[in-house]
């Protein structure tokens, strides 16, 4: 059973940075994707980084360019480095994960993961 665990969430102002981690443990495959989702109140959740072990990243266009996913395969640890915050990114910030044979078709879909962390809020105030 693959458990997440992030950390690092806060209250910024905009403009600020933060970095976001996801402690991994429990894999049993050598190949999984991991990604960043986050959901505001009242909206759906929306993928908005992934990278997967073939080393393939996507970005939401809501992101790019100012957000950059990395891991540290030693660590199992999945970052998030979130810099220029705006309001607009204020939201419950949660990692996925998932094990494959075959590479996910779509890295940011929700529904392309089974496992996922508690979420960690992130607040950007004006």
């Amino acid at each position: 059973q693959v458990q997440l665990v992030e950390s690092g969430g806060g209250s910024v102002q905009a403009g600020a940075s933060l970095v976001l981690s996801c402690a991994a443990s429990g894999f049993t495959r050598s190949r999984n994707s991991m990604a960043w989702f986050r959901q505001a109140p009242g909206k759906e959740r929306e993928g908005i980084a992934a990278r997967d072990s073939d080393g393939s990243e996507s970005y939401a266009d809501s992101v790019k360019g100012r957000f950059t996913i990395s891991k540290d395969t030693a660590k199992n640890t999945l970052y998030l480095q979130m810099n220029s915050l705006k309001p607009e990114d204020t939201a419950m910030y949660y990692c996925a994960a998932k094990e494959y044979r075959r590479p996910l078709f779509r890295l940011l879909a929700p529904n392309e993961y089974n496992y996922w962390g508690q979420g960690t809020q992130v607040t950007v105030s004006s």
